[in-house]
């Protein structure tokens, strides 16, 4: 059996009638979930950028004959 607790106060009651601030809670994991997902992405995608361009540099030195200075 569950025990609901009313407020005895105007101010609490009226905040366990809010369901606004529901939505506004809901938003914020959203946001951090993909903020979470999006760092994971760029750190991912940043190091891949990384290794490619460190490649592209070594066969474009290597077929110009620069001596790497």
């Amino acid at each position: 059996m569950t025990k609901i607790v009313q407020p005895k106060d105007r101010h609490g009651a009226s905040l366990l009638r809010d369901t606004e601030g529901l939505t506004t809670v809901e938003y914020i994991i959203i946001l951090c979930l993909i903020a979470v997902v999006g760092f994971a992405a760029w750190k991912k995608f940043g190091q891949t950028v990384k290794t490619r361009a460190g490649e592209a540099d070594e066969t474009l030195n290597t077929m110009s004959g620069a001596s790497g200075s």
